[in-house]
């Protein structure tokens, strides 16, 4: 099949003194040439190779965003290995387990937070090398230093590329449900991916180098592995890293990237932000005036960081249209993007200029969908889907269906192609009514309340579906009277259109943020349901019975 064209090289010599990588600290940005990273990588994939690894060892990545990351991640597919990234909040049980599943042979360990008690479930012999310390974060002191194997080790040389047919890399899910499974990609799969660009070009990509990333979703996912990462070695330009949450505007501000992905809540927060300086009425007059109009929005873009940028990416979930639509009034256009890891997180585009509200847009150049008659699942066919599942053939075949990938998400096709999610094969759940509820649809409707951050309907065996929220700062920032009334109008307004089995009999305002750390978001922030059920399960029928349709925890 021959080798993979890794592009790298072609920059490394093209843009040799322009600026790649560009690290914070503080309102300093240090920054390391395309020549100067090249020479790194070099040295670290010669250091790699001195380690006595198997030939397609499998090198894991555990860190936040940094140079470091990319950097090991050039120097292990130059040696020929297979990397291995794991998100960096890991505790030392999930760490342990995904380094066993995936048969982890070394493992980078760099900028993180919670070093300490990870580490415990990390074998002893497993050799470590740890990137330059971080201010404010874990010092490393397992393995041996980044900055020493740079220093020992000659450059390889040439331009080594792993053939099409192997292994590049293995990406955990991140897991709604069950077991972490390894998702493996080869490079002829990382190769097929550029036909997006090439054809369709959602990012409206520069051929020529003239592009600036802003790396801050974690690099372990699929998505911004493709759309920043590989995007860049393939057309060059620079990528900008955040150097913390508290400092992730004054860093946007500063890149003013041409290119900005984000997660749907990232949009919500900026738009909360917004709407906490101006409010919403005040706003809707400003935009009226034409002139005070044009002045205002290029305001707001440049206070985002957005001037200067070309596209603008929503992905990981649905973006509501009320959200797409508010940011589109500012002079803010979102392409919507739809897709997983197993498919390389390519699937569907619904493009600014796209008239089809609630739809995730037409399958991607080289993608085929259908929608299984019995089940309503998505399935889709594209050069950029999975090999299968690391070592489980069982849930690689329940998955890989013929060819066609399923995608675990409900949906329908129009006359003209266009996708729309109806909701997770998983995910729907039948009341004490013995009906089916399908919660991802009217949760879209119900997060247009901007007093809402985080929403999920539940009420398995309940009588009627219970939605649970987490407020927004303007929400907490209301009395309990007026956010009742805010609420209960919202509550109304949806009920009106659903069926009596389907109308929702409560909305509870929960205490505590739903995240990461206590286990109800994933990593990209999605709500694992059957966690926050598990967690109020109890209190659901004590909730559907109270006087009130709006319930403070």
């Amino acid at each position: 099949m021959g080798k993979f064209d890794f592009r790298f090289y072609k920059w490394e010599k093209e843009l040799a003194d322009k600026p790649f990588l560009r690290q914070p600290f503080g309102d300093t940005w240090e920054e390391y040439t395309w020549s100067e990273v090249g020479q790194m990588a070099r040295k670290l994939a010669t250091g790699l190779k001195s380690l006595g690894l198997k030939p397609t060892a499998h090198i894991g990545l555990i860190s936040k965003n940094c140079r470091e990351w990319i950097i090991a991640d050039i120097a292990i597919m130059m040696a020929g290995y297979v990397s291995v990234p794991f998100f960096p909040t890991l505790t030392s049980n999930q760490i342990n387990q995904v380094l066993r599943l995936g048969d982890v042979d070394a493992l980078f360990v760099g900028k993180l937070d919670v070093w300490d008690e990870m580490k415990k479930g990390i074998p002893n012999e497993m050799p470590i090398i740890s990137f330059p310390q971080y201010p404010g974060h874990s010092v490393v002191t397992r393995g041996e230093k980044w900055e020493d194997i740079i220093n020992r080790s000659e450059p390889m040389q040439g331009t080594p590329s792993g053939e099409m047919n192997d292994t590049w890399t293995i990406v955990f899910t991140s897991g709604t449900t069950g077991t972490p499974k390894g998702v493996v990609h080869d490079y002829e799969i990382l190769d097929s991916t550029k036909i997006v660009t090439e054809e369709s070009n959602p990012l409206d990509v520069s051929f020529t180098g003239d592009n600036r990333f802003f790396s801050y979703l974690p690099l372990n996912h699929i998505a911004e592995r493709i759309v920043v990462e590989a995007t860049c070695f393939r057309y060059g330009g620079t990528i900008s890293f955040a150097e913390s949450l508290a400092t992730f505007g004054k860093n946007l501000s500063s890149v003013r990237p041409t290119v900005f992905f984000a997660v749907p809540r990232i949009w919500t927060k900026f738009q909360l932000g917004i709407l906490s300086k101006m409010p919403q009425n005040k706003l809707n007059t400003i935009l009226k005036i034409p002139i005070i109009s044009g002045i205002i929005k290029k305001k707001i873009r440049k206070g985002l960081g957005l001037n200067d940028v070309r596209a603008c990416v929503s992905g990981a979930a649905m973006l509501s249209e009320g959200l797409k639509q508010w940011f589109k009034k500012l002079g803010i256009q979102i392409t919507n993007g739809y897709g997983m890891t197993e498919n390389s997180a390519l699937c569907t585009s619904l493009f600014p200029w796209d008239d089809k509200p609630g739809s995730v847009g037409k399958a991607q150049p080289a993608a085929e969908l259908k929608i299984d008659p019995d089940t309503n699942e998505i399935m889709m066919k594209a050069p950029y889907v999975m090999k299968g599942y690391y070592k489980d053939p069982e849930k690689s075949a329940e998955v890989l269906d013929d060819g066609w990938l399923r995608t675990g998400d409900q949906g329908r096709l129009d006359e003209e192609g266009f996708l729309y999610i109806t909701g997770r094969v998983k995910d729907t759940f039948k009341t004490a009514k013995g009906e089916f509820i399908v919660p991802t649809p009217m949760e879209g409707e119900l997060e247009q309340n901007t007093d809402i951050e985080q929403i999920c309907i539940v009420g398995l065996g309940c009588p009627q579906p219970i939605a649970l929220i987490v407020l927004s700062e303007m929400g907490l920032a209301k009395s309990k009277e007026a956010l009742s009334k805010s609420l209960d109008s919202t509550l109304s307004d949806l009920n009106n259109t659903l069926d009596s089995y389907q109308k929702i009999s409560t909305i509870v305002v929960v205490k505590e943020a739903w995240s990461v750390e206590n286990g109800c978001l994933t990593p990209t922030l999605k709500v694992k349901r059957n966690i926050v059920n598990k967690n109020y399960q109890n209190h659901l029928e004590g909730w559907h019975a109270a006087s009130e349709t709006i319930v403070f925890e």
